[in-house]
């Protein structure tokens, strides 16, 4: 049986690696920083829909609230990314990118955030569970 000979893996720079692997974790961790100051705003304004309004667009942004609350525990249909205005929308989709970061969880990132997460469910009378 003829077995090919081994041939020598090319070489690699490890410095060139590990250099363009910092520059990557930079860039990630600026896009993260970036994300959740965005996703600050947006958060704080969805909640204050969630907490004044009673609109079915106001029903629809409690359940995406419940749900980055605890996707565990609410679900959201993302669906109903298309029932709501632009601009609500829109501020579902930073909330979301600054989510997937995973820096921070979203209630963190406005004042009071749990009491008034946990407010909006009774207000609304979201059970776990529920997803409308």
């Amino acid at each position: 049986m003829n077995l090919p000979k081994p041939q020598q893996a090319p070489s690699v720079d490890a410095s060139a690696v590990f250099s363009k692997l910092a520059a990557h974790e930079k860039d990630w961790a600026e896009r993260a920083t970036q994300a959740q100051a965005k996703a600050a705003q947006a958060y704080a304004r969805l909640l204050d829909i969630a907490q004044h309004s009673d609109t079915g667009q106001a029903r629809r942004v409690a359940q995406f609230i419940a749900a980055t609350y605890n996707g565990h525990a609410y679900s959201f249909d993302l669906f109903d990314l298309r029932a709501v205005d632009v601009a609500i929308s829109d501020d579902m989709l930073t909330a979301l990118d600054a989510l997937r970061w995973g820096r921070a969880d979203l209630y963190t990132l406005v004042p009071d955030g749990q009491a008034r997460i946990r407010a909006m469910l009774e207000l609304w009378e979201i059970q776990p569970g529920t997803s409308k």
